[in-house]
């Protein structure tokens, strides 16, 4: 597997690449990559099928200049900003039987995922709902993904050191949460784990042999002019 450190500027430019890199693996299924990205600048990201009028406070998002975005994949919408730790996989699934369906690629990616993660901080961690992974009951990663015919995206953040006052200030409680969560509050579900970036970049980099340093072409731009800067996209629920 390729590792690719990649980090855009622009928040569109960070989502339109994953989606870039899933194009690329279906187009050519030897390459398989792991990608790791970080912000400095606060973002929203809704997930594919979330209403952003239920999901965000729109108008705080616009008061404060947040940009609010929609990814290619599922899952609740999220606050990346500057403490995240981010991971793209793009794998082919003939090479990985595990993944032939959407609950068994869950499991099998959320199982490594978490046993990446325990050898940081130890056996507590958990995979909680369907894919986060938690310490004691308290969430710090949140996972997402996108299926074509043959590739397959999986990605996920990881809390290491943001400001979570962030989330309570942009997003409401979700409309659809895991039993485990209940109703408690942003500020009272989520956890940062304290870990330096190197560290979750290196068990993570084990985890998946990503050995070789990925230099190809990406369609960034292409999809962030004709998508992920779009109010058609980014509003359309």
């Amino acid at each position: 597997m390729f590792l690719l450190d990649l980090s855009f500027a622009r928040p569109e430019a960070n989502l339109a690449a994953d989606e870039a890199l899933l194009n690329l693996c279906e187009a050519e299924p030897n390459q398989e990559i792991l990608r790791v990205w970080t912000t400095a600048k606060p973002f929203v990201v809704v997930g594919y099928g979330n209403r952003v009028a239920t999901e965000v406070r729109l108008e705080r998002c616009r008061s404060a200049a947040v940009p609010v975005l929609r990814r290619c994949t599922g899952g609740g919408t999220v606050l990346q900003a500057e403490g995240c730790f981010n991971y793209t996989l793009v794998l082919n699934s003939q090479n990985h039987p595990a993944t032939a369906t959407i609950p068994g690629t869950n499991e099998y990616m959320m199982t490594r995922q978490a046993r990446a993660l325990r050898r940081l901080l130890g056996s507590a961690v958990r995979v909680r709902g369907m894919t986060d992974l938690a310490l004691n009951d308290f969430k710090f990663s949140g996972n997402a993904q996108r299926r074509r015919k043959s590739a397959i995206l999986f990605h996920g953040c990881f809390l290491l050191a943001m400001d979570l006052n962030l989330v309570e200030e942009f997003l409401p409680l979700p409309t659809q949460r895991p039993e485990y969560r209940g109703d408690r509050s942003h500020m009272d579900f989520l956890k940062n784990i304290e870990v330096p970036e190197a560290e979750v970049r290196k068990v993570l980099m084990e985890e998946w042999s990503a050995l070789e340093h990925f230099s190809g072409d990406l369609e960034v731009e292409e999809l962030v002019a004709e998508k992920y800067s779009r109010d058609e996209w980014n509003l359309k629920f």
